[in-house]
């Protein structure tokens, strides 16, 4: 759902660029330049107010890691925070060797942990109050949040990184003259990151897991989901990873996939806003071109096999029910994409969307329905969302989304309702016409997936999407076969109150 209004930003300032009436062929002027190491710069020139969106996007997510180290992609996302040899410490120099020190304490407690009940107690009580030491002694030589507090100073806004599945992305907006001091921190923090605080941010995103997963309904449900959707592929695996490899995650097993994945040869700069080309090539390869390209990193080979028949998982919570359904679906660049693009649109886009209309306004068996059918680098999912409302159950509510899928497979859309989602998409591009930051996040959204070029087709595609592509698809699709459902079940409200809600 947000993907796709994200899309309809990065539409409406094309069409808002190249002043086209609706349907016309689109083109973003996205000039290139790729340095020596294989960093691939993307800018936009975009000279309304005096800002520059910078984006560098990691193509490393958790679908590039392993049993054992899921979710090392994004707790190196919170370790990128830490500093730098020169950012974020007093004094290096006096701190290199406690770091060394906190390394090998924690080689030793490792080690005599894992002898069981032959550990030696006392040994791991020294060597744990050795460790605590050296982490006093550290503290008194970090300078907190520096780097964040520097970007602020200079009027940075926008500051954020996420993890997703295909990628990394960290996010800054800055005023146009501020563009090298961002280059020469990017830089030094590519170059020269030190894994300070590591062990205590590992405890944070545990914690976040925590809070975002394991006491929240919804994070549940979607992460039982995609584990019985996926039995093979990595999308299977939580973003944020399984708690047992956060928590046994080692120092070693983070740097080794900072030099693995980290490398200039994997990275995308994307800059959007008041800029002269030109320069910013300059910069760039000033602050940026003397990293050292590293061996490619290896390619993910795993193929989800074709799923023979209908998995359901019932998930128990003390929570309202929730009802989420899943349909495998191609990766981006299949033409089918820009189907899916419109039959969610169709079913969830806003309150005339047949989803709202049926199942919230007219049957009254739901307080929430919403469908999700973005792309993604890899075959993912179709996915379906909703809440019954009290005295209606999940498995009603299910069976009412079958009736609209059956709609879809068997009565053509009407051009009335193609032409009101086209208007739809036309009012969202009217909407958008000033997001540098929305073109710099979309930019590096498609590369990081596929090719930024994508956006320069997409309405063209989506517009040109028919009723027969819309039954074509839906009944290759959305069949028994290829589905997972997964429901949140509340135990405590017993059987005739577990799966509904009350609605308002």
């Amino acid at each position: 759902m947000k993907k796709f209004r994200t899309k309809i930003i990065v539409i409406s300032v094309i069409l808002f660029f190249c002043a086209n009436a609706f349907g016309q062929k689109l083109k973003l002027d996205v000039k290139e330049h790729k340095l020596d190491n294989g960093i691939k710069l993307l800018m936009l020139e975009k000279h309304d107010v005096p800002i520059v969106s910078l984006r560098i996007v990691y193509k490393v997510g958790s679908v590039n890691e392993r049993p054992g180290i899921t979710g090392a992609s994004h707790l190196f996302e919170h370790m990128m925070f830490k500093g730098t040899e020169i950012f974020g410490t007093k004094d290096y120099n006096s701190e290199k060797p406690l770091l060394a020190k906190e390394d090998e304490l924690m080689s030793d407690i490792v080690f005599e942990k894992s002898k069981g009940n032959d550990k030696d107690i006392e040994k791991l009580k020294r060597l744990q109050e050795e460790l605590e030491d050296v982490w006093k002694k550290q503290k008194d030589l970090i300078v907190k949040d520096e780097m964040w507090s520097i970007y602020l100073k200079n009027g940075a806004t926008g500051l954020n990184a996420s993890t997703g599945n295909d990628a990394t992305y960290y996010y800054c907006n800055l005023p146009a003259n501020r563009l090298e001091l961002w280059a020469f921190m990017e830089s030094d923090r590519m170059k020269n990151l030190v894994l300070r605080e590591f062990y205590s941010e590992r405890d944070v995103v545990m914690e976040e897991r925590r809070m975002r997963t394991e006491n929240s309904p919804f994070g549940l449900l979607i992460e039982q989901l995609n584990a019985a959707t996926f039995t093979a592929h990595p999308y299977g695996w939580p973003v944020i990873g399984w708690m047992s490899d956060i928590r046994n995650m080692k120092k070693a097993d983070v740097s080794e996939y900072f030099e693995q994945y980290y490398s200039p040869n994997n990275a995308v700069i994307v800059v959007v806003g008041d800029i002269n080309p030109d320069i910013v090539v300059d910069l760039i390869e000033k602050h940026f071109g003397d990293i050292e390209r590293q061996p490619a990193p290896p390619s993910v080979t795993t193929v989800e096999p074709q799923q023979r028949g209908e998995r359901r998982v019932y998930v128990e919570y003390d929570a309202n029910p929730v009802l989420s359904i899943a349909y495998h679906k191609p990766a981006v660049g299949h033409p089918d994409q820009y189907v899916f693009d419109v039959i969610e649109a169709i079913l969830s886009n806003g309150r005339t969307s047949r989803l709202y209309k049926s199942l919230i306004e007219e049957k009254r068996i739901a307080v929430m329905a919403h469908a999700y059918g973005g792309a993604s680098k890899y075959p993912d999912t179709f996915i379906f969302f909703s809440s019954p409302r009290h005295p209606h159950t999940a498995e009603e509510v299910e069976e009412a989304i079958y009736e609209e899928l059956e709609k879809l497979k068997t009565t053509p859309v009407t051009d009335h309702e193609l032409q009101k989602i086209k208007n739809q998409l036309e009012a969202g591009f009217v909407r958008s016409l000033e997001s540098a930051s929305g073109l710099a996040s979309e930019i590096s959204s498609y590369e990081a997936i596929s090719d930024w070029r994508y956006i320069n087709t997409l309405v063209e595609k989506t517009v040109a999407v028919t009723p027969e592509d819309i039954i074509r698809v839906a009944n290759k699709y959305f069949t028994k076969t290829n589905r997972t459902v997964a429901i949140l079940v509340n135990k405590k409200k017993g059987n005739g109150a577990a799966h509904e809600n009350k609605g308002s």
